[in-house]
């Protein structure tokens, strides 16, 4: 998880927790609605969470597909470079065996 969506969250429920504690300390409701109001916050603090979570999943998938698509293309490249090289090796090859039976046609005569 990247620092800065640590912090976030570290500040959401922090940020909760106080607003939290604040309400009950000065709240002139029952404790039926305190409660109530109690659960409600935590609700909405769940479904923050949950947000920021399913952000951050989004973010990492995209992420790790970028890569994968990137690591793909590299070794196709890669593969593809490859190829021409080795294709240059043989041409080189074939022709330095030609010159090779050149020169032995000449010394069998």
């Amino acid at each position: 998880m990247s620092s800065k969506t640590e912090n976030n969250i570290v500040a959401l429920l922090a940020g909760a927790a106080i607003g939290i504690g604040l309400g009950i300390l000065f709240a002139p409701d029952k404790g039926s609605k305190t409660r109530e109001k109690m659960k409600e916050g935590l609700d909405d603090l769940k479904d923050q969470v949950n947000s920021k979570w399913n952000s951050f999943e989004d973010e990492t998938k995209e992420k790790i597909s970028k890569t994968k698509d990137d690591l793909i293309e590299t070794v196709e490249d890669l593969l593809s470079n490859t190829s021409y090289k080795a294709e240059e090796a043989i041409t080189f090859l074939e022709e330095k065996l030609a010159e090779l039976k050149t020169q032995n046609a000449k010394h069998q005569k």
